[in-house]
């Protein structure tokens, strides 16, 4: 099933950056359709274990049957204290791979893509309470302003908001229509696609908490981590990958390094990468998800 339901991207350079030993402990937090756990437990010996995560009910039809094998069923925000529950405190490496799997792009009814007439939903776990269409229904206007200008640096973001609170007073916004029809004079002509792309990036955004997710993730990979254990996180878009570049490097989201008495950094990461690693041209060729895909890669001090 997982080949239909999401592509690994850059497969062998994440397994790679993972430096994987036989009876190690690995953690893939965004588990998916099961690529890179699958490839993982290829290079793990009968004593190494392999604990994914994911908060998708549709990703549990892809679980593994092996003894080596753990499956999570949460968001990797909650990465610590299942490991604990486990009995692990801490583990050789944890991979996570950021964004939308391309099934959820694929499944009409989970709103997430702007192909589809569908009721704007785009939540990642389906008992989350709330969805796009609430945001658009209940928020502000200058929260409205905020996200898309943020999460989707969309550039008329103050007279979008403008538009979707008018159009809502109307009737509320539940479907892709609908927020057409609010936002029909703010979508710029010809480039109708990547506008609409970069709404949807800011609602899912908001709706999935993924940065305040993602910041939450990264100071606990610190804690986690074994001397030596390496960090493998890809993303695809700005927003997720710069929180990530500056905690490998700094061990924080803003400022620079702290240091110790004597000038020494205090930060948890030796970067392994200085510059993200990006997919190679053939792989952008056979998938286009490739295309916008950094791979950074942190060992732990």
């Amino acid at each position: 099933m997982e080949n239909n339901y999401h592509v690994p991207v850059m497969l062998k350079e994440c397994i790679d950056g993972l430096n994987i030993k036989p009876d190690g402990v690995y953690v893939d937090v965004t588990f998916g359709g099961g690529g890179h756990s699958r490839e993982i437990l290829k290079h793990l010996g009968k004593d190494g274990v392999l604990i994914s995560f994911d908060q998708d009910p549709d990703a549990q039809l892809n679980k593994i049957d092996d003894p080596r094998f753990y499956f999570v069923d949460q968001n990797f925000a909650f990465l610590k204290n299942n490991l604990r529950l486990l009995g692990y405190k801490t583990v050789d490496g944890i991979l996570a791979d950021l964004g939308v799997s391309s099934h959820q792009f694929d499944v009409p009814e989970r709103g997430f893509s702007t192909r589809f007439e569908s009721l704007l939903d785009m939540r990642m776990d389906k008992q989350g309470a709330l969805k796009a269409s609430d945001v658009l229904n209940t928020y502000t206007e200058d929260q409205l302003h905020k996200i898309f200008g943020i999460y989707g640096e969309v550039k008329n973001a103050k007279s979008l908001a403008n538009a979707v609170v008018t159009g809502r007073l109307e009737r509320p916004i539940a479907s892709l229509a609908d927020f057409k029809r609010a936002a029909a004079a703010h979508i710029p002509k010809g480039k109708e696609h990547k506008y609409m792309a970069q709404v949807f990036q800011a609602l899912r955004i908001e709706v999935n908490a993924e940065i305040t997710v993602l910041e939450s993730f990264l100071m606990q990979t610190a804690d986690v981590l074994k001397e030596g254990g390496r960090l493998v996180v890809m993303s695809y878009h700005s927003l997720e990958d710069r929180p990530v570049k500056s905690f490998i490097a700094k061990g924080k989201f803003k400022g620079e390094v702290e240091k110790d008495f004597f000038g020494n950094e205090l930060k948890p990461f030796k970067v392994i990468t200085r510059k993200a690693i990006v997919a190679e041209p053939d792989e952008v060729e056979r998938n286009s998800r490739a295309r916008s895909a950094k791979l950074r890669i942190g060992e732990k001090l």
